[in-house]
């Protein structure tokens, strides 16, 4: 059993209070509100049984874990996984939580509540076995009072969390309670949840105006309340003690010589309201808001304070990073962080509303937040929201969003949904207006005619959008631009994920002919066109690079500013531009889901930060190409000139353009091997240098610690990264090698990440990953009063293919976490012919050379116990598939086919290999039964026709096999599928031409009376 003591919780605020100007009035603290941290020693069980709820149970075979947790992120990738490709392949289902804690006597005359900050989906709460109630929105915070349940002594609280109906989201969405949960006490009579309305109505250079609206709960004609206002010197202003009259109060003081909040200037005061009853304060509520001015213009754009602000925005699911949806405060300070620092100042998250602390981060770092509700509503996913809630929950959920969120100053304007059409859209607008009357309210491409500020996706990315776009309303582009980058990858060649689209503007190859020739898989094992890596030169593209984009929305007055997708890689979405498994992640972020910076993170720092920096691209270990190819080597930098210099001989110096072609430095560079070297110079001095080199096969691990320090109730958070180096400390930018991890001491595995899109190895169940390009990472947190713990890494490292090198080593190495480590005697046996290294190993003194083919197993004992058991296999066929020019010439031609096996099946259809030529790993059949076949197309741009072909073969001659088919559920037309000649291998088409809207479409074929023909693919023109 937990025993739990209310307590009075400590909120962090970027405020320091110094001098303090008093009223001549006594007040003492009688029963403040108490809040209390509930997110440790919770039980939890993966399994559904009504017993569960009971207040008696019997869970100690349970899990025993904190909160936030995402049990869907834990269980892992899997083929066949609930939430679909959508989700990556994740899985849903239904689990259970129980927590037990103590109540002292003195509490139950107390209101108490249970505050949730999120908790995906359809939750239900019970305590002491009385059932609370249920929140299906799994993206809003929510609470219940729980006071005439509680008793003296122990009480139990139970959650049952049901994500059987999947797909419920079209990213990966997390399973459980994700988010803090907390305990709050307060007196009967109180200040209401949300209850606090803070707005600044008039703010001068000398003077501003804060008007406070407050809610309570059980008011009486004996309590009084107060206001003080604490500046960021320190002061407080405080109000005249007022009596309560009714349920609401509205009181409105002065502050003189306001500092304003800005991204550059997140100048936070703090509002104190308090509750009085006989001079006694009974209850208190401390909140951070801002002063600042928020203006949109038609023909100018977005103004913040008076100044005309371009937003350099980025839109970010949740779950974007490395933990899935189980974000602690420090690790989700490290990734807004890390958007900042690229130089954003403003982000969307995309497309639903984050837990609290989210805003409190923005609001203290200073970022503009675009602050989104839903993501549709009506059905976009088989089973989201939109389908199971929206028209009985949106006006519940968007009262605790708005009433919420409305108090912090980074909040500047509101979302209602993204690419959605509804005619409730003017509802929504009115609603909402009546909870926040200061803030504008738009969309992502959702009903724009009802929105007062317009939003528009994908389809605010291409030429003819921008010569001729008029608008009657202020504009932003709300999701722009979608480019794809794989970190370390680079073509010269441009790609376009729908090949290139009318109205687009030009990307041109770099080079007349490709000169990198390899790739996450081999081709001839694609199951269609988009199962490659993107190039990290900025051009995979849907319809536009980031560098046009930028310059466009920087040129165009009336432009107010981008949020690309996205920040962050994030799971899902793995087949809309991946294709599919083994592609489990979506590859649109300036960074990877390990958080390492790609090529594109600097392209943007180069443009919106001033600290002088500089970056090349790409890496210079080019062991396969011909020596003399020309290589375009890119320098990002925000510097006035570079010069680059190869083995010590200057190349010449180039200057950062302002047109989207010219922004980078650009050398074409005859390859060799050896040095590259940037110098970066402002004012005709050197003020940035760096440099890098060729390398050989990598030799040992570099190892570094990133702490991230607690706050909130959270402990820290460590970072550990490996980087393979070769025997110059050179990184070896092709490290795929595996990473063994022993831990030990007080600290436990979150993830280990390393951005590979590919890799089917568990993030948190093995005890290895592999490198991705030379980096991978392990994620550790704290555990409670923690004195030591250390991290041994193993890896066999070597070039997987064996081409610049036969020579394999073995790289151990302790890591010191908390404290100091002992000094360890490591003994390590190995093999190379596949024998058991325990029983026939050698002891590993040097390197040693391997053949073609080869695995290495290998044992690490420290102090003479077994701690490690490693394997590696070498040879020409493994790791990265290196070909040649030719090795794409099957894809030539082949636009956007969706495997009819991918698909989602219902009846009779069934997925099957029994025929040949068919594409990907399968086709759907009937076998006589009636079925359907119901087929996923995300279109980010503008809705329009499409043409679209089915895939088909029967030999049963003389006869059709007639199918209805459905686009977004609307009738289309009824194909009759004719004989082909054969059922081996005589694949035939039929076409039609579709209207496709803006967002998600389901494109569905379905037999009608009676079965079908084989089914292998919708392709879409």
């Amino acid at each position: 059993m937990n025993y739990i003591m209310f307590k009075q919780s400590n909120s962090h605020y970027s405020i320091i209070i110094k001098s303090i100007i008093f009223l001549s009035i006594s007040i003492s603290c009688f029963s403040q509100r108490i809040e209390t941290n509930v997110n440790k020693n919770w039980k939890f069980i993966l399994n559904d049984d009504a017993s569960y709820s009971k207040e008696i149970l019997d869970d100690s075979s349970w899990k025993n874990l904190n909160v936030p947790h995402d049990w869907s992120f834990e269980k892992g990738v899997r083929k066949g996984g609930d939430q679909g490709q959508g989700g990556g392949y994740h899985d849903g289902g239904i689990g259970w939580y129980r927590k037990t804690f103590n109540v002292n006597k003195t509490s139950l005359s107390k209101t108490v509540y249970i505050n949730f900050d999120g908790v995906y989906m359809n939750s239900e709460v019970w305590i002491n076995g009385n059932h609370l109630g249920k929140r299906p929105y799994g993206y809003i915070s929510f609470r219940y009072d729980i006071s005439k349940y509680l008793k003296a002594g122990k009480n139990t609280i139970a959650v049952r969390v049901d994500n059987r109906l999947e797909p419920s989201a079209r990213w990966y969405h997390p399973c459980g309670i994700y988010a803090p949960v907390k305990l709050i006490e307060v007196s009967k009579s109180h200040i209401s949840p949300n209850g606090i309305f803070i707005t600044t109505p008039k703010i001068e250079s000398n003077q501003a105006q804060v008007n406070v609206k407050v809610g309570y709960v059980n008011p009486s004609n004996a309590l009084k309340y107060q206001f003080t206002v604490v500046t960021p010197t320190g002061q407080k202003i405080q109000s005249d003690i007022q009596k309560i009259d009714g349920d609401k109060s509205n009181t409105t003081l002065t502050v003189n010589n306001p500092v304003l909040w800005s991204p550059e200037t997140p100048v936070l005061y703090q509002l104190i309201t308090q509750v009085i009853q006989n001079k006694k304060v009974i209850d208190e509520v401390k909140t951070n808001f801002g002063f600042r001015t928020v203006e949109w213009k038609k023909e100018t754009g977005f103004w913040l304070n008076g100044n005309n602000v371009k937003l350099k925005g980025v839109c970010e699911h949740w779950e974007g990073g490395p933990v899935g949806g189980a974000w602690t405060k420090p690790m989700l300070r490290w990734k807004l962080q890390l958007l900042k620092d690229m130089g954003i100042n403003a982000i969307r998250p995309s497309h639903n509303p984050t837990p609290p602390m989210f805003y409190d981060i923005c609001d203290e770092i200073g970022l503009l937040v675009m602050d989104e509700i839903f993501d549709g509503w009506h059905k976009k996913a088989p089973q989201d929201y939109g389908k199971q809630a929206f028209d009985q929950w949106w006006k519940a959920d968007m009262k605790e969003w708005i009433t919420r969120d409305r108090n912090h100053p980074s909040v500047f304007v509101w979302s209602l949904g993204n690419e959605t059409h509804s005619p409730v859209a003017p509802e929504l607008v009115k609603f909402g207006k009546s909870l926040d009357p200061t803030r504008l309210f738009s969309s992502g491409a959702g009903n724009p005619e009802d929105m007062e500020i317009t939003g528009i996706n994908g389809g605010s990315e291409t030429k003819s959008f921008i010569e001729s776009a008029k608008f009657d309303k202020p504009f932003v582009s709300t999701e722009a631009p979608h480019t794809w980058q794989t970190r370390g990858y680079y073509r010269t060649h441009t790609w376009w994920r729908d090949n290139e689209l009318p109205g687009t503007y030009d990307l041109p190859n770099l080079t007349e002919k490709e000169i990198f020739f390899y790739e996450g898989l081999d081709p001839k094992k694609w199951k269609n066109r988009k199962q490659r890596f993107n190039s990290s030169y900025d051009n995979a593209t849907v319809r536009i690079s980031a560098r046009k984009n930028w310059e466009v929305m920087r040129d165009t007055p009336w432009h107010s500013g981008h949020f690309r997708w996205t920040g962050f890689d994030y799971y899902g979405e793995a087949g809309l531009v991946h294709g599919g498994l083994p592609f489990n992640l979506f590859m649109g972020g300036a960074l990877d889901v390990a958080g390492f910076e790609k090529d594109l993170y600097y392209f943007y720092q180069s443009q919106w930060t001033q600290e002088p920096m500089v970056h090349i691209l790409p890496h210079w270990t080019h062991p396969r190409m011909e020596k003399g190819t020309v290589i375009p080597v890119w320098v990002y930098s925000n510097t006035d000139e570079v010069e680059l210099f190869l083995n010590g001989k200057s190349l010449g110096k180039d200057k950062p353009g302002t047109v989207w072609n010219e922004m980078q430095c650009e050398w074409m560079v005859p390859y060799e091997e050896g040095t590259l070297v940037a110098v970066a110079y402002k004012n005709g001095k050197e003020v940035k240098r760096v440099s890098i080199a060729t390398s050989g096969a990598p030799q040992y691990l570099k190892n570094s610690l990133n702490k991230l320090k607690a706050e909130d109730g959270f402990s820290s958070s460590y970072i550990f990264t490996s980087e393979s180096l070769d025997s110059k400390a050179n990184l070896y930018p092709y490290g795929e090698n595996r990473v063994y991890y022993h831990i030990s001491g007080d600290v436990e595995k979150v993830s280990m990440e390393n951005g590979n899109p590919i890799d089917p190895i568990s993030r948190t169940k093995s005890d290895y990953r592999t490198l991705f390009f030379g980096k991978g990472r392990l994620f550790l947190r704290e555990k409670d009063n923690a004195k030591k713990a250390s991290v041994i890494t193993a890896s066999i490292l070597g070039d997987k293919a064996l081409f610049i090198s036969n020579k394999i080593t073995i790289d151990v190495q302790e890591n010191a976490i908390i404290g100091k480590t002992s000094k360890s005697n490591f003994e390590i046996f190995y093999t190379t012919n596949g024998d058991d290294p325990l029983k026939n190993g050698k002891i590993y003194t040097k390197p040693f050379e391997v053949k073609d083919h080869s695995t290495v197993k290998a044992i690490v004992k420290q102090n003479g116990k077994l701690i490690l058991t490693l394997e590696e296999t070498f040879g020409t066929s493994e790791g990265l598939f290196w070909g040649d020019e030719h090795s794409l010439d099957i894809w030539k031609g082949r636009g956007i086919n969706i495997a009819a096996e991918e698909a989602i099946l219902k009846g009779g259809a069934k997925t099957s290999k029994d025929a040949k030529h068919f594409k990907g790993t399968g086709f759907v059949k009937f076998d006589n039964e009636e079925g359907s076949i119901t087929f996923y197309q995300e279109n980010d741009g503008e809705a329009g026709d499409f043409s679209i072909r089915f895939g088909y073969m029967h030999n049963d001659e003389g006869k059709t096999y007639p199918m209805k088919l459905f686009v977004n559920d609307i009738y289309i037309k009824t194909f009759e599928f004719e004989a082909t000649g054969g059922w081996i291998q005589n694949w035939q088409y039929v076409n039609t031409i579709v209207n496709f809207k803006s967002g998600a479409n389901n494109i569905r074929l379905e037999t009608t009376g009676q079965s079908g023909p084989y089914i292998d693919e919708m392709y879409i023109d």
